[in-house]
């Protein structure tokens, strides 16, 4: 069965989305077979891969709500070892379905569950809001990557997704870790994002990835062509961020594995 790794942060624009779409991608182009799940109702890491919601009739939503399983919903992408399990804005309404239905903390388990054995990694982007659809992925998820923008108010944010992953933990997926903290949108010309860095390292330790995502024009650009950044720009220091963050990944993979 397939690595599964939420992408979180109760925080919005930290770098989440493209952490998700840049990291499933790398980790496909280094034949690793890969599924990105997108369950924000922006529907921004779908988009990001080049699929149009616009045209797709079946998406995430009708897996959470058992209308189809996920093997008849999932998408290629260009890369030939990345899949999607694409989301529309109709999304949004499953916070409020979700409420009444069975096991509602564990129906993207569920849906993930038959294909999980056709992918090594599966690689999921959560909304920037603790509710029913990012509680599901920390359900369904082996463990939490948390990506943190270098700037002053990142510690907060920080503080509140690890004490919901630790209450998760407790409560609902025991087996809930904490893949790393990933530092985004470094711009080492700026004394603050060193300080920030320099304090969360010394707090987490080896929680926190030793690769930095620079903050990187051509990154920003990527997602209206709808491409991840390797197939978009795969030289600039956005692509040779999260070519070494997927290393990193697979590298920690094969040592738990020993």
């Amino acid at each position: 069965m397939g690595k599964i790794i939420a992408v979180a942060n109760q925080k919005g624009g930290v770098g989440k989305t493209t952490t998700a779409i840049n990291l499933a991608a790398c980790l496909a182009a280094a034949e690793h077979p890969t599924l990105l799940v997108d369950v924000d109702p922006q529907a921004n890491a779908t988009t990001g891969v080049g699929i149009d919601p616009q045209v797709i009739a079946r998406h995430v939503y009708h897996t959470l709500l058992g209308s189809a399983l996920a093997s008849e919903v999932i998408l290629p992408t260009a890369l030939p070892a990345l899949q999607v399990l694409p989301a529309r804005r109709e999304l949004v309404g499953a916070e409020v379905e979700l409420v009444d239905l069975p096991d509602r903390e564990r129906r993207l388990q569920q849906a993930l569950e038959s294909v999980a054995g056709r992918f090594e990694y599966i690689i999921i982007d959560c909304p920037p809001s603790l509710g029913f659809l990012t509680l599901n992925a920390l359900v369904a998820a082996d463990s939490v990557l948390v990506p943190l923008q270098c700037e002053y108010y990142a510690l907060e944010g920080l503080g509140q997704i690890l004490e919901t992953r630790r209450l998760c933990q407790q409560s609902l997926n025991p087996r809930l870790g904490i893949e790393g903290i990933l530092l985004t949108m470094f711009d080492g010309r700026i004394n603050l994002a060193g300080q920030v860095a320099a304090e969360v390292r010394k707090h987490y330790g080896e929680r926190v990835f030793r690769t930095v995502i620079p903050r990187n024009v051509r990154l920003g650009e990527a997602p209206s062509h709808g491409m991840p950044i390797i197939l978009y720009d795969i030289r600039c220091p956005g692509a040779e961020g999260y070519l070494q963050l997927a290393r990193e990944v697979i590298d920690g993979a094969k040592a738990r594995a020993r």
